[in-house]
């Protein structure tokens, strides 16, 4: 199988080109391949296929196999690819995900795509759509137990489920020790993605994320597109946002009168590669 590793500020994806390759155990690939001992190392696998209704399809799967709606980091790598491999000579494209199509802007200097510039779309605010099983209608501020201690989480859907945690001195907390407790947290069917959050002023906040299937990961574009959200909704930033993640910046401004989140930060090559897939998974 050949195949391109890339990073959207540290959130690395195996990405494979499915106009030429054909995968069938896309869940099982993905977790052969994310193995960072025995495979090649990710947060995943995202296929780049031909789409019926947008420009791409893109079809993302955890390092767990279980198959994601949505990936803000992994949407820009995809970008990068198909204009940095020839697959279009446009700067403005669509892509078919599971959370519907988006609309990208592609920043290129020097003949690649540097930045990326993505329409996220509508946040979902309406706790059945999220989802999360609690009657507050926005999930603002609304109490949860976890491991005997309250939190307090705003819930908000960018096409897949995020739980925002607001929190002193993030850095130090042991996610590794809470995170799983969030994910698989009886109040969200189908788990969660969770975003613990420290404000530093009206337009910066820092951000680490426990993502549903992956564990911690450096990086989530549509937990810091809802990270934004629910900044805003808690009155503790403005519309625009920087958003500090262990692997790099991203900047995320809701337009609240168009209702749209947008979403800009790099995207990167590491190596294009070939592996040799195990017979069980072929």
């Amino acid at each position: 199988m050949k195949f391109t590793k890339m990073h959207g500020i540290g959130n690395d994806y195996v990405y494979v080109n499915c106009f030429e390759e054909s995968i069938k155990n896309p869940a099982e690939v993905s977790k052969f391949v994310s193995d960072r001992h025995f495979g090649i190392g990710s947060d995943g696998l995202i296929l780049i296929s031909p789409s019926a209704k947008a420009d791409f399809r893109m079809n993302i799967y955890n390092a767990d196999g279980s198959q994601a709606e949505m990936c803000g980091n992994g949407i820009r790598c995809v970008a990068k690819y198909v204009y940095d491999y020839g697959l279009t000579d446009k700067t403005e494209i669509s892509v078919e995900t599971l959370a519907g199509i988006k609309y990208l802007k592609l920043q290129v200097e020097n003949g690649k795509v540097a930045t990326v510039e993505v329409n996220m779309g509508a946040p979902i605010l309406e706790p059945k759509k999220i989802p999360v099983a609690v009657e507050n209608n926005p999930v603002v501020d609304v109490p949860v137990e976890v491991k005997g201690k309250t939190y307090h989480m705003t819930c908000v859907s960018m096409g897949n489920p995020h739980a925002i945690i607001f929190m002193d001195n993030v850095k130090e907390l042991d996610i590794e020790a809470i995170g799983p407790y969030f994910e698989n947290h009886p109040v969200f069917p189908k788990r969660t993605n969770t975003e613990f959050v420290e404000v530093l002023d009206k337009n910066t906040v820092n951000m680490r994320v426990w993502e549903r299937g992956s564990d911690e990961t450096l990086a989530c574009g549509t937990g810091a597109c809802a990270t934004t959200v629910a900044c805003i909704l808690n009155n503790k930033t403005e519309d625009e946002v920087t958003v500090h993640l262990l692997g790099g910046d991203l900047k995320i401004r809701w337009d609240r009168k168009e209702n749209l989140v947008y979403m800009t930060g790099p995207a990167t090559v590491v190596f294009d590669g070939e592996i040799a897939l195990p017979e069980g998974i072929l």
